[in-house]
């Protein structure tokens, strides 16, 4: 297995994995990114979103999306986006190189924390995290609004 940073050209790929996730997670239909949406994102002047790609015998099988945050309390901190095996690679060793090598840029970043999200149903994700010496945080809840949510806000004010 291959370790790298992720380049333009691996964005189809990506976009595949992105996909196998959403159904993964009980939501096919969900996505909406498009390769050129990510080829734009992550790869102008000023990228959004930095990958690093997982290779076997040439061709990709997962994948680690994250980009920078701000927090008030700590600083600049690293947002693990998503961090995806293809199927047929979960329980290889992968996600734990991917997950590794993000641990790896943080602490090159010098970043004060990382963070992800991780549904409640994904036992196997969060024992994972759990034993690496990541901590979830039971009283905090993720909280967000859609393109629908934003319009019904601003058509109230």
């Amino acid at each position: 297995m291959n370790i790298r940073k992720g380049t333009q050209a691996d964005m189809p790929a990506v976009l595949e994995l992105i996909t196998e996730l959403a159904i993964f997670e009980k939501e096919p239909d969900a996505v909406v990114v498009t390769v050129a949406d990510l080829e734009r994102d992550g790869f102008s002047e000023n990228p959004l979103f930095h990958t690093f790609i997982a290779e076997k015998e040439g061709k990709i099988v997962g994948m680690a999306l994250y980009y920078y945050r701000y927090s008030t309390w700590k600083g600049k901190t690293i947002h693990l986006e998503d961090l995806i095996v293809k199927a047929e690679m979960r329980g290889s060793g992968l996600g734990f190189e991917l997950y590794s090598e993000i641990i790896k840029q943080g602490k090159r970043d010098r970043v004060r924390r990382i963070e992800w999200n991780v549904l409640d149903w994904n036992t196997p994700a969060i024992d994972f995290y759990e034993k690496s010496g990541a901590k979830l945080l039971p009283t905090w809840r993720v909280v967000n609004m859609d393109e629908n949510g934003i319009d019904n806000f601003l058509n109230r004010l």
